[in-house]
């Protein structure tokens, strides 16, 4: 049977860019939105979880994409699985290690990246059909697309809800914090408007993609 040729064609600057822009996670695939409105209430812990979901994407794609061969089908998402939850015990340690204080903050949505559509889509999608180094470096394009969109939430929910940015004070003693932003309700409003701007820059990209091929 003849190999699609996308699986052969080395990756290129627009795999690692489909993450980011075309197939944003968030913005765009509405995936991983729990961690990404319950942690995001500041810039360093929608930061952490965003590099913390990062790596547990690359290790646990890349491993995928050497075994795709020799894992049997039928048992393919129970080990795509065990392969997760294996990088987020690695991730979960490490944090635990590193700082007690963002462990707690991020608290139990570190143990609930295993189940991360995100993650376990591009698994079950991207990495059990492709070559490891087009799945890494897709993978690197979907994480660094997820962090994004997270630290947008995050930076602004900081600045708004308590005046600082990475716990760093921007507006004096006077300011009146937001305090609806730091709560569920403003990571919700948060996302709508980062939402309707995403959409807004792809549909005006997209225009000018149009006016360009038809001059």
């Amino acid at each position: 049977m003849p190999r699609d040729p996308k699986q052969l064609s080395p990756p290129t600057m627009a795999t690692l860019k489909e993450g980011v822009w075309k197939e944003n996670p968030v913005f765009i695939m509405l995936l991983g939105l729990c961690p990404a409105l319950a942690v995001s209430n500041t810039a360093l812990n929608a930061l952490a979880m965003g590099l913390a979901s990062t790596f547990v994407l690359l290790g646990s794609t890349t491993l995928i994409s050497l075994l795709r061969h020799l894992i049997p089908k039928q048992v393919r998402i129970a080990s795509y699985i065990i392969i997760i939850a294996t990088f987020v015990t690695i991730v979960d340690y490490t944090i635990h290690a590193l700082s007690l204080e963002l462990y707690n903050a991020l608290g139990a949505f570190i143990q609930l990246i295993v189940v991360n559509c995100m993650i376990l889509g591009r698994a079950e999608a991207y990495a059990s059909k492709n070559r490891i180094l087009t799945t890494f470096v897709n993978s690197i394009g979907m994480g660094a697309g997820f962090t994004l969109a997270l630290f947008s939430i995050g930076a602004v929910r900081e600045i708004l809800g308590f005046g600082t940015f990475f716990g760093i004070p921007l507006f004096g003693s006077n300011f009146q914090a937001w305090a609806v932003f730091i709560l569920p309700p403003g990571g919700f409003f948060v996302l709508s408007l980062w939402l309707v701007l995403f959409a807004a820059l792809r549909r005006r990209a997209d225009q000018r993609k149009e006016v360009g091929h038809a001059s």
